[in-house]
């Protein structure tokens, strides 16, 4: 096992890691830009290191400043979070390149899944079910007109790359096509740099109305083997990005999950995953099945559900997988239930994100209450971030339990100084198709439709 690892990300995220290393007795060394020198992941770490300033593309996005200081550091480790760099191939090579650990999947095979269209056709070939959708990059608004009458509307559009529901957009007729196709034209110039060469990056697929985003926790072991560790529910989602996750999901039967496991291993085997992964897939719960979606080749941000109901800390296995060692577990038993929601700084109305100082953080206690926080009271949240200030995470004995921690820890959460989506959480607990489980990725649009019930 190495001794020392940088965390190359901030917030919740790298205090999440931080934890763990130092529990593990490793040093933990963060890097900060100049605007969150306060926040309190800088003061949990044995050592912090200034790497630029605000700007993410001059601090948390420069590879050769975070290089910079594991180099300063000599950190042995590289732990990239769950954003920024962590699904860049080519900073997963400097960090292999200088002789450091990365701690996460190979390179190749980041480049491999990175690509929405790509992963489509390994997956595709490794047997698991594939919605309809094209097999090559759509060159043009012409083809993707043609593409989506082939497949039969309504279609999904998106960006090849990237992730985060950036630039997707559902497709029902031709001039909704028409628009999505030029959305995610452009977002795929944007998260390339490429250019107008870019454009050619975009999936089509069949879109699915009223169902369920459910994804799949693996870990690749350092032995090659690749196991499951349950399933996780992520269809509470405003423009794409997820706001609230379960596990297990309520949408999905007993044989059916058998079933998603064993594809999700079988995608983490065909291409020799290590570490921690997600395959996402969308279900149908009319007719309890499935199609794979993409694959996450890094920890996610609703990991801690998983790790509440499986007992088993993810980040810690993170490390082992990359030290060559074995993991600390021998089975696989979920218990209970667990939600995860995630507390962000936008109006819980319109869900424009907001900044300003935190004037109060008060957090509540008690048993299966979990917060994983980025901020805290006399902190500034800024404009150039995400606006996640915290995951608020509890576990019951099973679901109606769980929700009914959730209520109680929702109502004693307190955050002033800026506005925050708890009043939408908590509505959220009180709609109907949430509180028996049947909602689906529309949940939110119904809620937040003109004339939507409040």
């Amino acid at each position: 096992m190495f001794e020392s690892v940088l965390v190359a990300n901030r917030g919740e995220i790298a205090g999440r890691v931080i934890h763990t290393a130092r529990a593990m007795g490793l040093k933990a060394i963060a890097v900060y830009s100049q605007a969150d020198v306060d926040l309190p992941f800088v003061a949990e770490a044995d050592e912090a290191v200034l790497i630029g300033p605000a700007d993410p593309a001059r601090s948390y996005l420069s590879v050769p400043a975070v290089m910079e200081a594991a180099r300063r550091t000599n950190a042995q480790a590289v732990h990239p979070g769950d954003g920024y760099l962590a699904e860049s191939a080519a900073f997963a090579r400097a960090v292999a390149d200088q002789g450091r650990v990365w701690i996460g999947p190979p390179p190749l095979v980041i480049a491999r899944m990175g690509d929405k269209i790509n992963s489509r056709n390994l997956m595709k070939e490794a047997g698991l079910p594939v919605a309809a959708g094209v097999w090559e990059p759509v060159p043009d608004v012409q083809t993707a007109v043609e593409e989506a009458e082939r497949i039969g509307y309504p279609v999904m559009v998106k960006p090849a790359a990237g992730g985060g529901g950036l630039g997707m957009g559902a497709a029902h007729d031709e001039e909704t096509l028409r628009e999505a196709y030029e959305t995610a034209r452009a977002a795929a110039e944007r998260l390339s740099g490429r250019g107008r060469a870019a454009g050619h990056d975009v999936l089509i697929e069949r879109f699915v109305p009223g169902a369920r985003h459910v994804e799949v926790q693996i870990l690749g072991l350092a032995d090659g083997a690749v196991v499951a560790l349950g399933e996780r529910d992520c269809s509470v989602q405003r423009r794409h990005q997820k706001i609230v996750e379960e596990t297990p999901s309520p949408a999905v039967t007993p044989a059916l999950r058998e079933r998603m496991r064993a594809a999700a291993v079988r995608a983490g085997e065909a291409v020799g995953y290590r570490g921690a992964g997600t395959v996402e897939c969308l279900v149908d719960p009319a007719a309890q099945d499935f199609t794979f979606l993409e694959m996450d080749t890094r920890l996610q941000a609703e990991h801690p559900v998983t790790e509440m109901v499986t007992g088993i800390d993810l980040v810690e296995q993170q490390f082992r997988v990359a030290a060559g060692e074995p993991v600390s577990f021998t089975g696989v038993t979920p218990r209970g239930h667990a939600v995860e929601f995630r507390v962000l700084a936008e109006d819980p109305q319109r869900f424009l994100p907001g900044s300003g100082e935190i004037t109060m953080w008060e957090e509540p206690v008690g048993d299966g209450i979990r917060i994983d926080a980025g901020y805290a009271e006399g902190t500034t949240v800024t404009s150039h971030y995400d606006p996640l200030l915290a995951k608020l995470c509890v576990h019951g004995d099973d679901r109606a339990h769980a929700l009914g921690r959730a209520r109680a820890a929702l109502d004693a959460f307190r955050i002033e100084g800026v506005a925050t989506n708890l009043p939408f959480l908590r509505e959220l607990l009180g709609r109907p198709e949430f509180a028996d489980g049947t909602y689906d990725t529309g949940v939110v649009g119904r809620m937040r439709a003109p004339g939507a019930e409040r």
